[in-house]
């Protein structure tokens, strides 16, 4: 297998998980749930992806300088993830993700993001040289917009693909959508970037015209169990997800993301690895927790999902 490089920069968190039978509404308590300790954070839920799947990636992000950054530190290197680029932060935590998990296997988050918040440009300088000679950023908003903008706007005037999963939702500018190859929104980030509430598959297509009128080359909203739905120029696609049973949905985005740039650094077109990156996502949300979720390349193979 050829592989080209993919750099992933985003957050690394340790997720506190409940797993519950119905997330509690304000004020309520319930009790009966079971608890654990995974690694997780956007960023780092993507570049492990990247590397299970079969992608050569290195990783930047910002950690604090305490047990949870240091056990998230060792598992990344286990996993052959180039960390060279990983800064360590001596005055603010690690990043911690609470996550309650009902029986359907929905979830509710909320981050405290410590070192990831610090992240900023003149951390990231020293790998800008490996970026001029890659072939994808994939990017996530769980740390500075700053930093985000700043490389989209580097990278794209070096020619690379970049893919932006724009999540947490956010606000974007229309400055930094113009520089962006590929956007992965799910439905409520789409509905948010496009101000049309997307609900079916129609207005998904709506919201995808909207997005990509503000400059973004290629639109792809995930929809769940639907699957997901590509605007590549002014073709659409729906690529149908596989149906599974649904133990845990956290990290099933990231591992989508991961798996269409592994897809895509290995020269498949966009459908195809769409559809590579729709059964890597199908496969994880069969298991509990973000990073313990993620499958393998030969997993997949195994289960004659996608090769």
């Amino acid at each position: 297998m050829d592989q080209k490089k993919i750099i992933v920069v985003g957050s690394t968190n340790m997720d506190m998980v409940v797993k519950t039978t119905h997330i509690p509404v304000p004020g309520e308590t319930v009790l009966g749930g079971s608890f654990f300790m995974n690694p997780g954070g956007k960023g780092a839920n993507q570049a492990v992806a990247v590397a299970r799947l079969g992608g050569d990636v290195t990783f930047v992000s910002k950690m604090g300088n305490d047990v949870f950054g240091k056990q998230s530190f060792q598992l990344l290197v286990e996993e052959g993830i180039n960390t060279a680029y990983i800064v360590s932060d001596d005055e603010l935590p690690s990043g911690v993700a609470l996550i309650t998990v009902d029986e359907s296997g929905q979830n509710s988050i909320v981050v405290a993001q410590g070192a990831n918040a610090t992240l900023i440009p003149e951390d990231i300088k020293q790998v800008l040289h490996e970026i001029e000679h890659c072939t994808i950023v994939l990017l996530q908003l769980e740390i500075p917009m700053a930093t985000v903008e700043f490389l989209v706007e580097f990278a794209a005037a070096k020619e690379t693909t970049v893919i932006l999963n724009p999540a947490p939702a956010a606000q974007l500018s229309d400055a930094m959508l113009k520089h962006i190859d590929i956007i992965t929104p799910n439905e409520s980030e789409a509905s948010i970037l496009s101000g049309i509430p997307v609900t079916d598959i129609e207005s998904a297509k709506q919201a995808a015209l909207a997005i990509q009128k503000l400059g973004v080359k290629t639109v792809i909203i995930t929809l769940g169990p639907q699957g997901a739905l590509i605007l590549d120029q002014s073709e659409f696609q729906i690529v149908p997800a596989r149906v599974v049973e649904t133990v845990d949905s956290t990290a099933a985005g990231d591992v989508f993301n991961g798996g269409l740039a592994v897809a895509l650094a290995e020269g498949k077109s966009i459908a195809d690895a769409v559809g590579f990156a729709c059964e890597a996502a199908a496969f994880s949300v069969t298991r509990l927790g973000a990073q313990s979720s993620i499958p393998y390349r030969n997993e997949l193979i195994a289960n004659t999902l996608a090769i």
